[in-house]
């Protein structure tokens, strides 16, 4: 507890010392390192099993289709159970203990992967494993925010951010040189000791002190989702359901306008948005919240024109890479406006809002874009994402952004 307020003492003297510049506050700590490696390493051991458990299950279970499908959506089940409760845990009990025991959980859960031989097993690990997941990356990106100074929010956000990004674009590619080279059980072994470093990463981070409530605050509606911010939600929506999109369909999508290499499209994807969100967030923090939204909104639906009009590989990788700046400008924004609503003690439920949003919207992405695309074809499925993220920006102009500056509070 002692270290706990000599950082809290320290951080307040760093922040005062600083409140007149926000290049005087200093952002990359010690603690704001461990917690961007453990995040990164987190999200490799979880990537490394995305790409790999369709092939498993397919070539050596000989499964089907369907079924795979049933495996791999249970853990988008499970996250949509646990982000809220893990928002109100994360209020409530100390953080850094929920973050460490979410991710010693996730990590233990890979052992299962060595046993699991039918579908059903699959399922359930999936979930279980989806459960620990949820409460491990709303801890983490609520302890990141605690150790940020609060004049550089949105700039800490958005390279905390990147590293679960870099995860997503390399972790795969390193996932399938494994599977392919020494079979599923190594595969398996190496995200474990990729999740016992992040569990070391995570043990050296000291985190801001926090007065114990008196009572535990009573279980209601608002400790699980932000209420002020459900328009926010809603409008996030119409933009993760063209994320779910991407992550379903545009590998195929490209397969079937020709592009054989079409795994290319997420390496041009994770380019964009690590470009984007090292930079973006200085100008969040700078004041231009709404004109970095808007830019970004406008980015997304331009790329998503171009995905569904033009079918070549330069267009393809074209539309990547601005569907990339846009996400990648857009996600540390908008999870500002989410924190910049809540006050400290709200901190887990604005980023379990701010993650379910994405959750919800993609899993609704996946399931109606398959309908579309079967129905129709590829391209009509992202004139249609295109159309929900213009629609997005009139939401975002006419009613977000007045939420938003109606219900912001000082930030400490």
């Amino acid at each position: 507890m002692s270290s706990d307020k000599s950082y809290h003492e320290h951080m307040t003297q760093t922040v005062t010392e600083g409140q007149h510049t926000n290049t005087a506050v200093r952002l990359w700590n010690r603690n704001f390192i461990n917690a961007c490696i453990a995040n990164f390493l987190i999200a490799c051991s979880f990537y490394l099993l995305m790409p790999t458990i369709p092939i498993f299950l397919s070539e050596q279970l000989h499964v089907s289709q369907s079924h795979i499908g049933l495996a791999l959506s249970s853990y988008v089940v499970a996250l949509l159970i646990m982000r809220p409760f893990s928002g109100y845990l994360v209020d409530v009990y100390p953080r850094k203990k929920l973050f460490m025991t979410g991710v010693t959980l996730f990590v233990c859960m890979f052992t299962g992967y060595y046993f699991a031989a039918t579908v059903m097993f699959f399922v359930v690990l999936r979930f279980v494993h989806g459960l620990f997941w949820g409460l491990s990356t709303v801890s983490a990106n609520t302890v990141a925010i605690d150790i940020i100074p609060s004049e550089r929010r949105a700039e800490g956000i958005g390279f905390f951010g990147v590293t679960m990004n870099i995860a997503m674009a390399t972790a795969p590619y390193i996932a399938v040189i494994i599977y392919d080279s020494f079979g599923f059980s190594k595969l398996v072994s190496s995200a474990l000791m990729m999740g016992a470093f992040a569990i070391l990463a995570v043990s050296f981070i000291k985190t801001p002190w926090r007065k114990k409530p008196d009572k535990k605050p009573p279980l209601s509606f608002d400790r699980f989702i932000l209420i002020k911010g459900i328009p926010i939600f809603i409008n996030q929506l119409f933009l993760s359901f063209g994320w779910g999109t991407l992550v379903a369909f545009a590998v195929l999508y490209g397969k079937k306008t020709g592009i054989h290499n079409a795994g290319i499209f997420f390496l041009f994807l994770a380019s964009g948005i690590v470009l984007s969100r090292v930079n973006s967030g200085k100008y969040v923090d700078r004041g231009y919240l709404h004109r970095v939204v808007v830019i970004a909104i406008s980015l997304i639906t331009t790329g998503y024109f171009c995905f569904a009009s033009f079918h070549n590989i330069y267009a393809f990788c074209a539309s990547a890479f601005i569907l990339g700046v846009g996400f990648g400008t857009l996600f540390p924004a908008l999870q500002t406006i989410y924190n910049n609503m809540a006050p400290s003690t709200r901190r887990g439920t604005a980023n379990s809002t701010y993650l379910t949003g994405f959750d919800l919207g993609i899993g609704i992405g996946m399931l109606a874009g398959a309908y579309i695309s079967d129905v129709f074809d590829f391209s009509t499925l992202y004139y249609v994402t295109s159309g929900l993220s213009f629609i997005a920006l009139f939401i975002y102009w006419f009613n977000s952004r007045k939420v938003y500056e109606r219900n912001k509070i000082k930030q400490s």
